[in-house]
């Protein structure tokens, strides 16, 4: 039964896989060819335009048929599809109508700049939806295809969709574990960084709990099989994204009501003017049907369309010249709404990497010789923590290391141990060196960093301690900044992090944040984001890695780190490119001003559209005045928008 279930998961994964790998191809090529299609469409209609004085009649109408075609084939074909498919109209089909609508009053030129318009707009959301999938994939290549597995004493390698629990799998130094589990023997430091988001390495020894997708730095180590592959914690992050990514914004849904009801209301007043007023007040029958195809033209939706995309536009070309790259214009107007904003720790707030804060000496007078012992030794050890150490070393100015390092072993989970003229040395944690000696050393200076949140290294020469390291992960430079803005705004500020508690409070405290939140598991952010949610309505997280993806994906916009993972800056919807907190600030302020112009733009188009419909209406609209009306009000909201390029 259960290799019955593993055989239905590893198909269901693997077509999953392929699933996504194809789609992601098809939306790409779909990209390229919807905005092809609308360049061209755009360049057949300026061509037409500007040499207007020297076409024949049937050249000038073969231009934009051929710029109708090409520019309006995509959204013709889709919202014909669509329409068959759900039974009802769409706004595609208003614009396919508003553009023949204009052809056949004779109007060749506005009709192909619809359908351009709109094309363009279609080649936009493609390419918004393609960008959207990448992230899956990009976690489906984090997954280990293949593991070890050990039966009686024999290893076999084989897929990791066929690993079944209380199966043991073999890891050595630098992979990725293949599947949750726990340790059945050695030891081992473990980056689980991709979950956690802790940037230090976590030592694990027997009986601990391991997770798929981290990696296990050094030691070999055999694990038990406790969770069947789609069950690990890792999984678990792919189908968060996946749930979080699918889920359609209320803003979304009134949009796409809003766009049904307007279609049926166009296109049914459109048919009573072609015959109503013929009947009732004595209209001629022409007079009905020319004052029906103006009404098509001046009420087809080009000037709200171009009320939000100029503008929308302009903000992000705008915001990505000040290092914010947002994904989509419903970001920038999503961002000004926003209340609360959380904040990862490792990487987002901190630097996301250990740096010596203090360091004690024995001997205050051979200091520098005993720091160039202690960075030798540490510099043939890939540990952090050892490279930090060697960092410290260096930016002291002590290139010259010792010269000469014997009999080195590591101790796994412990520190590492060595000669260097004559002497035994070791370094590394209380207990390896020597708790008693290590906790008493210059009258417990160590109780007081530990204290303080920071991580102890001790140096041991020969029977006694000689040195002390503190390490930290410190607080990036702009982060109390940006804390600070975000405050003077009225917005609350929350740390989720996975580090321990006094850490946590730590940080908070010398950041500024509000409250804090410590321990967090991926789906822990997750759930923690949707309460924040409840309270606040509007929620921003912000993030870098694997394991904050997740919270990014279910925040109302999730904010990444530019020097972030490839998959937490696709599940972002806006990405800081020069890692600078203040910038969200800056972007807040881009959003309130995009939304005030769009919110006058569609005003004004709204009442223009009215004064023409009712112009029309009382026979006080002849054509030309009205295709003035309609481009006139258009080109004014786009250069409206354009404002936001300054």
């Amino acid at each position: 039964m259960a290799t019955e279930v593993d055989s239905i998961y590893k198909l269901k994964r693997n077509q999953f896989k392929r699933n996504i790998l194809n789609r992601k191809s098809l939306i790409k090529m779909k990209e390229h060819k919807e905005l092809i299609a609308a360049l061209i469409s755009g360049i057949t209609i300026l061509f037409a335009w500007m040499f207007e004085s020297h076409l024949t009649s049937t050249a000038f109408v073969f231009l934009h048929l051929l710029a109708f075609i090409i520019g309006g084939y995509a959204k013709a074909k889709e919202g014909i599809t669509e329409t068959i498919t759900n039974k009802e109209l769409n706004v595609e089909m208003l614009m396919i109508f508003a553009a023949i609508g204009s052809a056949i009053i004779g109007y060749w030129t506005e009709g192909a700049i619809l359908i351009f318009i709109f094309a363009l707009s279609g080649a936009l959301e493609t390419y918004t939806l393609n960008k959207s999938n990448k992230e899956i994939s990009s976690l489906m290549n984090l997954q280990p295809e293949e593991a070890i597995i050990v039966k009686n004493g024999v290893e076999k390698k084989v897929p990791v969709d066929t690993l079944q629990v209380k199966d043991t799998v073999l890891i050595r130094a630098g992979e990725r574990i293949p599947a949750d589990g726990k340790i059945s023997k050695g030891t081992t430091s473990v980056d689980e960084s991709a979950i956690t988001g802790e940037s230090l390495p976590v030592e694990k020894t027997h009986s601990e709990e391991v997770y798929a997708g981290t990696v296990a730095l050094n030691g070999t180590i055999t694990i038990e099989i406790t969770k069947p592959a789609n069950e690990t914690l890792f999984q678990k992050i792919i189908e968060l994204v996946q749930q979080a990514k699918d889920e359609k914004s209320p803003s979304q849904l009134f949009i796409e009501r809003f766009e049904g009801t307007y279609v049926k209301i166009v296109l049914a007043v459109v048919f009573l003017m072609m015959f109503l007023p013929y009947l009732l007040f004595n209209w001629t029958l022409s007079e009905s049907i020319y004052r029906a195809m103006i009404l098509l033209v001046v009420a087809s939706p080009c000037a709200l369309v171009a009320s939000i995309m100029p503008a929308t536009l302009s903000a992000i070309s705008s915001s990505a010249k000040n290092g914010v790259l947002f994904k989509g214009g419903v970001h920038v107007e999503n961002l000004s709404h926003i209340k609360a904003v959380a904040f990862d720790k490792t990487g987002t707030l901190t630097n996301g990497k250990p740096v010596v804060t203090e360091a004690f000496y024995k001997e205050k007078d051979n200091q520098n010789q005993t720091l160039k012992i202690v960075a030798a030794i540490e510099k043939y050890s890939t540990h952090p923590l050892a490279q930090s150490i060697v960092q410290f070393t260096k930016e002291k100015g002590l290139d010259e290391l010792a010269s000469e390092v014997l009999d080195m072993t590591t101790i796994s989970g412990n520190g590492i141990s060595a000669v260097v003229d004559g002497d035994h040395w070791k370094i590394g944690k209380a207990d390896f060196v020597g708790k008693e000696d290590a906790m008493s050393f210059l009258h417990g200076v160590a109780n007081n960093l530990a204290n303080e949140g920071k991580t102890i290294v001790f140096a041991k020469k020969n029977n006694e301690i000689t040195a002390v390291f503190a390490l930290k992960d410190t607080i990036r430079k702009d982060a109390k900044n940006a804390i600070a803005l975000l405050k003077k705004h009225g917005i609350t500020t929350v740390m989720l992090t996975g580090d321990n508690e006094l850490t946590a409070k730590i940080i908070a405290k010398e950041a500024g944040i509000d409250s804090y939140i410590a321990n967090c598991l991926p789906e822990e952010k997750v759930t923690h984001v949707k309460q924040l949610r409840e309270k606040y309505k509007n929620v921003s997280m912000v993030g870098d890695g694997i394991n904050d993806a997740p919270a990014l994906a279910s925040a109302n916009v999730g904010i990444a780190m530019g020097e972030g993972t490839d998959v937490a800056m696709e599940t972002a919807d806006v990405v800081l490119m020069k890692n600078d907190l203040t910038k969200i600030t800056e972007a807040m302020a881009i959003s309130t001003k995009m939304n005030k112009i769009i919110k006058q733009n569609v005003f004004f188009s709204l009442s223009i559209i009215l004064i023409l419909i009712l112009s029309n209406f009382f026979q006080l609209l002849d054509l030309p005045l009205g295709v003035i009306g309609h481009e006139g009000s258009t080109i004014l909201v786009i250069l409206n928008g354009l404002r936001l390029l300054k």
